[in-house]
């Protein structure tokens, strides 16, 4: 995918994101994390601890890692949070980098739920 058309296809998530959840501001790559975390766990609640928020940016990234097989879903635990298996090493080195590639799977992954 080029440079553009990633730019142009992140922005559609954004307003996409935005416009589902009745915001006035255009979320970041974690909100959107979080947004996916929140989607895949299946439910809500008022609050989330710091930990459980980071736990749920860790599911979107897991997921999104899938999409390549790195993870591979487990199940979930007595709580109701799923859990993934690590398939293979990510070696991908530096922070731009990695942010790209979630945006390209955050992409993919809304896509393949807009299909559906």
């Amino acid at each position: 995918m080029q440079q553009w058309e990633l730019d142009f296809k992140w922005l559609e998530v954004r307003h996409y994101v935005k416009d589902s959840l009745g915001r006035a501001e255009l979320p970041d790559l974690n909100g959107i994390l979080f947004t996916i975390g929140l989607q895949e766990l299946g439910r809500w609640k008022d609050t989330f601890t710091k930990e459980e928020k980071q736990d749920l940016m860790h599911i979107a990234v897991c997921r999104l890692l899938s999409i390549d097989g790195f993870y591979e879903f487990e199940g979930r635990d007595a709580d109701g949070w799923p859990h993934w298996k690590p398939l293979r090493g990510f070696t991908m080195k530096g922070v731009q980098n990695q942010e790209l590639l979630l945006k390209e799977k955050i992409i993919q992954y809304f896509d393949i739920e807009r299909n559906n």
